[in-house]
Order: C-alpha cells, then sequence, then structure tokens
C-alpha cells in the first residue's frame, strides 16, 4: 500500500482533511443509542436510565468546560497583545 503525499499535502493546504470529531458527535451517538435501546427487564431499564442521566451530566459538563477553554483563550490573546505592545 503506498501513501500518496502530494495528494495528503494538496488536501492540508485546501484545507480538505478529515476534521476529528468532537465530544458533542460521541454524545450524540451515544445518546441516540441509549434512546433505541429497548430493555428486556427493569434491570436493563434502570440501566439505560441511570447511563442516560450520567450522559445528560456529561453534556452539561462538556458545555461548561468548553465554556471555561473558550475563555481562557480570550485572556490568553489579550495577555499576548499586552505582551507584544510592551516590547
Amino acid at each position: 500500500m503506498s501513501i500518496d503525499l502530494d495528494k495528503m499535502t494538496r488536501q492540508f493546504l485546501m484545507g480538505e482533511e478529515k476534521l476529528p470529531d468532537d465530544v458533542f458527535t460521541f454524545i450524540q451517538g451515544l445518546s441516540d443509542v441509549l434512546n433505541n435501546f429497548s430493555p428486556r427487564t427493569m434491570a436493563e431499564k434502570r440501566r439505560i436510565n441511570v447511563a442516560k442521566k450520567q450522559l445528560k451530566e456529561i453534556k452539561y459538563h462538556t458545555r461548561k468546560m468548553y465554556n471555561k477553554i473558550s475563555i481562557l483563550e480570550e485572556k490568553l490573546n489579550v495577555l499576548e497583545e499586552n505582551l507584544q505592545e510592551g516590547t
């Protein structure tokens, strides 16, 4: 199997490379699986309900984390601008 470096370079330069999925894509996939799963016993039903609640918490904390990252990136940009102006 050969690797086409020219094609890879062209895709990279043109911005056509495959971007990695974000966490919300994975969360949505898990949510779809849990919603489409049909439990056969009460124990399975309880486990699915627990998993759905945990997934909801994961989604909440992920959003919170992304918001904090965004704020920190903005602060970093301001600090870098101030550092460049000071030199």
